[in-house]
């Protein structure tokens, strides 16, 4: 039998094809949500990474049996209908979409207890204990929450830029000039009228210029690197305390964009969680969430309520 895992992000899809026991082949695309995406791009990116991690597998996705699909959104009826409609149209066999967190969980932890933190284009915290309850915090879209993401820490940076040029009167800070760069602006005044544009730009992708200007000593830029580990490790706590009262040990791990390319969030996040959780035990590998979407259509889909993620995206 030949299963497909597929972790369907606001910046990068990835796919999988197994057996029951191997991995046979990947395949990866740009962001397929099409809550933040819209149906086309989202479309075109799912069937870009379905195909070609076919291709590498060497099968025809008329093979496949089961697809699990992580989104983030997939509580919203209207979303997980339309994504299971696109992925119809290329695979066969049973298909199933669940919460993003819901695979990185599965990936991180199998069906044991846990604590996965998620810092992609959105953030979410997701847990379940060895009672099987689950509980999350944050996650709730980036109008209102997604504290520590890539869209929060590229807005927060060009905001924190901006204050820096008001302060000083100058607009040669290193962070706004890696801004200015990625957007291609040739003044602030250009770089204001691209951030209130309609719609939005996506914040999410200034993750690099932040990462960058961080590099070259720009202390705000470093700030708010900071401030997204502590906001991330606090959404943790939040859960480790919901969950685990008492336990001496609770395993966490962290997965997403935002930790996979900052070592500052990644050791703020893990010294604010130990301060304020002594028991969290932090894996220091950041987990690949399409794993566990292979894993779960290997496994099949017995629906729970807790495996929908009332999110806008991520």
């Amino acid at each position: 039998m030949i299963f497909l895992g597929i972790d369907g992000g606001g910046s990068k899809t990835a796919c999988l094809v197994g057996d029951e026991s191997s991995v046979l082949g990947s395949g990866s695309a740009s962001g397929s949500n099409p809550v933040r995406l819209g149906e086309g791009k989202a479309r075109d990116a799912l069937v870009s990474a379905i195909r070609q991690a076919c291709e590498v597998a060497g099968v025809a996705p008329a093979q496949i049996c089961r697809t699990c699909v992580g989104l983030a959104g997939s509580a919203r009826p209207e979303i997980s209908t339309l994504v299971q409609q696109m992925i119809a149209e290329v695979v066969s066999g049973e298909i199933e979409i669940v919460g993003d967190m819901v695979i990185a969980l599965e990936a991180a932890f199998g069906a044991g207890p846990g604590v996965i933190v998620i810092a992609g284009t959105g953030s979410i915290a997701y847990g379940r204990n060895g009672k099987g309850q689950t509980a999350r915090a944050g996650g709730w879209g980036h109008a209102v929450s997604d504290e520590g993401s890539g869209h929060w820490i590229g807005r927060a940076a060009l905001s924190a830029a901006l204050r820096a040029s008001d302060e000083s009167g100058e607009q040669g800070s290193a962070l706004l000039t890696q801004i200015m760069k990625l957007w291609r602006a040739e003044s602030r005044t250009q770089v204001v009228l691209a951030a209130n544009a309609s719609p939005a730009p996506d914040f999410a992708a200034l993750l690099p210029a932040v990462l960058a200007a961080a590099d070259s000593g720009d202390a705000g830029a470093r700030k708010v690197l900071v401030r997204a580990g502590t906001e991330l490790s606090d959404l943790a706590g939040i859960v480790i305390r919901r969950l685990f009262p008492g336990e001496s040990v609770v395993p966490v791990a962290m997965s997403g964009g935002v930790f996979s390319n900052s070592p500052v969030v990644c050791q703020t996040f893990y010294n604010g969680l130990h301060s304020v959780c002594p028991a969290a035990q932090v894996n220091a590998q950041v987990i690949e969430p399409v794993r566990g979407a292979l894993e779960l259509a290997r496994r099949g889909f017995p629906r729970k309520d807790g495996d929908r993620d009332s999110r806008d995206g991520s």
